[in-house]
């Protein structure tokens, strides 16, 4: 993905965290209370939002930067959010449990995402 289109991603991400989280709070309210669900969901849109940031971020960084790992790390945080927030998020809708054997993988993502975000900052790129 080029910058533009990261950006793009990032920004329609953020936009659909708050628009998740604003429907969760109000319209699915009682429901989730009901089902006790509520934090679930919350987890789901915190993630959500955190890692569209993160996908700014590897977008903003300045050339110089390890950019195949920089991508890897795009392509991370993007699989992290489907998988992990994804997941989550069916989960506390239809408390249909095997979703949540699909979490820890997002997880997984999460974290390989920002290893790889750190090891693209330690080593430049070869010129």
């Amino acid at each position: 993905m080029n910058t533009t289109t990261l950006l793009r991603t990032a920004a329609l991400l953020g936009a659909m965290a708050v628009a998740l989280g604003a429907f969760g709070a109000h319209a699915l309210k009682e429901t989730l209370a009901a089902n006790q669900r509520t934090d679930t969901y919350e987890l789901a849109v915190r993630y959500h939002f955190y890692h569209a940031l993160a996908l700014a971020i590897t977008a903003l960084l300045p050339a110089g930067y390890h950019t195949k790992r920089l991508r890897l790390a795009s392509w991370a945080f993007l699989a992290g959010i489907v998988l992990f927030s994804g997941s989550l998020y069916l989960l506390s809708l239809t408390g249909i449990r095997i979703f949540a054997f699909v979490t820890p993988a997002g997880g997984a993502a999460f974290i390989a995402g920002w290893l790889l975000l750190f090891s693209a900052l330690t080593k430049k790129a070869a010129r």
